[in-house]
Order: C-alpha cells, then sequence, then structure tokens
C-alpha cells in the first residue's frame, strides 16, 4: 500500500530533496542541482507564479520508505487551448504500479482544479529550468536542466502519455571549423561602416539590460508562447547573474547605436557545482569561489540567440556567430558550447543550430496527457 504525504514541514523538504541523490547515488553522470534552488520554486515570496496559481509537493511511501515524489500545479501563466496543469520534480523507483499510482494522484488533484490535461515533467515557472524528460543523451546535465534515468520514458508512455514537443540539445566544439555560410556572412557585414559587435561588459549592464529587452521583444516576444520582458527585470536578472558572467563569450550586434541582435552565453555553472553535493552554505561557497579561480571550466551555455525581424535572413547571425567565436578563441578555456534546448516547433533556431555544424546530443520531452482520452492530441506547433 502506497501511502500520500504532503510535503508541509522541515523533514518533508528535506526528504523531497534527498530521495533523488539517493536514487541516483550510483549514476556517474547525476549532478545534484542546489538544493536553494529547488526550495525557491516552492516559496510563494521568491515564485512570482504563486501569484496566478497553486503548487503542492507529495512524497509517496511504502513500507515506510519513500519510494516517489512529485510536485503538481496550476499555472495560470501557463495559456494551452484546453486547461492544462503541470507536474515536475517528478522521481520514481523503476516500477511502473508506483509510477501510475503518481500519475492518478497527479490526474485528479488537476481534476478537482478544472483541468482538462496535464504536461511533464514541467517547472512552476519559467521554461529555462526544469523542464522535459529526458530521452536520449544520458551525459552529465547542464546546469538547471531536468536529469532522470533511462526507465522513466517507459514509466510515461505505459501510462499513456505523449510527447506534446521534443527539447533538442546541439553541441559543437569551440574549435570546429566553422560553416562558409557564417564566414562569408562576416565579411559582408563586416564592410559595412554601421555594423559592430560588442561583448557584454559587466560594468555597463544597464545599458545591455536595454539592448537585451528591445532584441528580444523584437525578436521573440511574438513567437509562440513567448513573453514580452520589461526591462527593470532584464536588469534585476543581469544583477543575478553578475558572479558568473564571462565578458567574452555574450555579444550584442548594432546598426549603428540600435541594438540588433544578441547573442548570450554562460559558463555550465554545474562543472563546478557537481562537487558542492546541492549544498550552498559557507564552506560550500568559499569552495565555489575557489572552484572557479582555479578549475578550468570548458562547457559554456547558449542561452538566447536572437535577431530582430528586419534584419533577418541578411547573415547577421553569421557575423555575430563568427565575431564572438574568433575573440573566445583567444580569450576563454572553452572547449564546447552547448545550446539550451531548442523545441522541435521552432525550425527558424534549428535552422541556425544545424548552418554551425552542431550535433544533437540530447533529447529532452515535454509529454502531455489528456484526461478525456477519446480527444484527439495535438502536438505543439508553436503557433
Amino acid at each position: 500500500m502506497i501511502i500520500v504525504e504532503e510535503v508541509q514541514h522541515q523533514l518533508h523538504k528535506r526528504e523531497f530533496l534527498e530521495f533523488p541523490a539517493r536514487l541516483y547515488q550510483h549514476d556517474k553522470n547525476y549532478i545534484r542541482p542546489l538544493d536553494k534552488h529547488i526550495e525557491e520554486i516552492f516559496d510563494p515570496e521568491k515564485n512570482k507564479f504563486f501569484k496566478n496559481g497553486e503548487c503542492k509537493r507529495f512524497l509517496f511511501k511504502k513500507n515506510n520508505k519513500t519510494v516517489g515524489k512529485v510536485a503538481v500545479f496550476i499555472n495560470g501563466c501557463y495559456e494551452q487551448k484546453q486547461p492544462t496543469g503541470g507536474f515536475g520534480f517528478f522521481d520514481c523507483i523503476n516500477d511502473q504500479e508506483t509510477a501510475n499510482f503518481i500519475f492518478d494522484h497527479c490526474k485528479n488533484w488537476l481534476q478537482e482544479k478544472g483541468m482538462e490535461a496535464m504536461d511533464g515533467p514541467i517547472n512552476f515557472g519559467e521554461r529555462d529550468k526544469f523542464w522535459g524528460l529526458l530521452i536520449e543523451g544520458f551525459i552529465e546535465p547542464l546546469f538547471g536542466m531536468n536529469y532522470n534515468l533511462p526507465y522513466y520514458k517507459d514509466l510515461f508512455e505505459n501510462y499513456g502519455f505523449q510527447i506534446y514537443f521534443e527539447q533538442l540539445c546541439f553541441t559543437r566544439p569551440v574549435f570546429a571549423e566553422v560553416s562558409r555560410i557564417f564566414t562569408i556572412a562576416h565579411e559582408k557585414n563586416r564592410r559595412n561602416p554601421a555594423i559592430s559587435a560588442q561583448p557584454m561588459k559587466k560594468n555597463n549592464l544597464v545599458k545591455f539590460a536595454k539592448d537585451f529587452t528591445e532584441v528580444y521583444n523584437k525578436a521573440w516576444a511574438c513567437h509562440g508562447e513567448g513573453k514580452h520582458l520589461e526591462e527593470a527585470k532584464v536588469l534585476k536578472m543581469f544583477n543575478t547573474m553578475k558572479p558568473i558572467i564571462n565578458e567574452h563569450i555574450s555579444w550584442f550586434v548594432y546598426e549603428n547605436e540600435t541594438p540588433i541582435a544578441m547573442w548570450i552565453n554562460i559558463p555550465d555553472l554545474n562543472q563546478w557545482f557537481k562537487y558542492l553535493n546541492g549544498k550552498f552554505g559557507i564552506f560550500e561557497k568559499l569552495k565555489f569561489l575557489f572552484l572557479k579561480r582555479f578549475k578550468k571550466n570548458e562547457k559554456m551555455v547558449g542561452l538566447v540567440f536572437g535577431v530582430v525581424p528586419e534584419w533577418q535572413k541578411k547573415g547577421i547571425d553569421g557575423y555575430m556567430i563568427w565575431e564572438g567565436t574568433q575573440h573566445l578563441r583567444k580569450h576563454t578555456d572553452f572547449k564546447i558550447t552547448e545550446l539550451q534546448w531548442i523545441g522541435d516547433f521552432n525550425p527558424k533556431m534549428i535552422k541556425i543550430a544545424e548552418a554551425l555544424e552542431t550535433t544533437v546530443t540530447r533529447k529532452l520531452a515535454t509529454y502531455r496527457y489528456l484526461f478525456d482520452r477519446s480527444k484527439e492530441f495535438e502536438r505543439h506547433t508553436g503557433l
């Protein structure tokens, strides 16, 4: 018999964090997320999505031992054709009956809230972290990326989940040859005196937050479910990121003084966090600073890439990529770049990634389950 316990007190919260560490203890590729980053998601004071949503966490026990856990939620900002709830932070032993019990629990909770479908595993927040189930490429996860054991895919699909969209991660060596398409585009735009490229600098984050907001809102806000960004929130995000910003790997392109493109990268923090075992107290902070100072990080992560509509298909992407690549080869230790996942509903970005002569090194999937099993399932189109 499986017992359900809602996460309410400190012991529950600790078990919610420790269960995955035990489950993955023999998996050399598992990197434990920082406890603080998980707990912040479930703190109404720190997660804005509580203003228009609701979230509960549960532990599942058999014979007084934890056999699974999950967070289930409704998010007022998650707009879909039918009312759709979500669940995430799912972990489970390799047992279909136990997984079915957890999925049924999520389904029942969401139905009581008026939902007609559920997506998972997703985050009670933005898509940039803890989104999707790993289905291919069981290698060390990037910072903020979900990781799971291979049998999870069977647990989901045996229950009846279907892939709503795939999330593709493209990788390339920093010193691999750059496509001639990009070098030609670079040469063409380099001759234009109005065009220039600048790396993002920590001492001028106000300017770059403004430029980021302008490019993003022109290039992305109208794409699929993209959200319109506010400059003040972007500046707050940049200031939070300031300790880990590398001034050689994020680039903006300008026509005179007007920002027209951006390519934002950060070091993969998991290459340092994997030594902290999920903790970030005073000792771990000192250890992190030591690692950051003395241990080379050879992997960078591409977060955002965008070109304003009026400059698309004019080679600005190639100009920016080659301009930045030449610079970071000289001034950093990075050897691998991996793009944060791109949805299979975004052919433009996939085409750019493929033109970079990348390879798909991992795939995640966002699964959907329709409560009315007679209803026709539709994959996400991005429209």
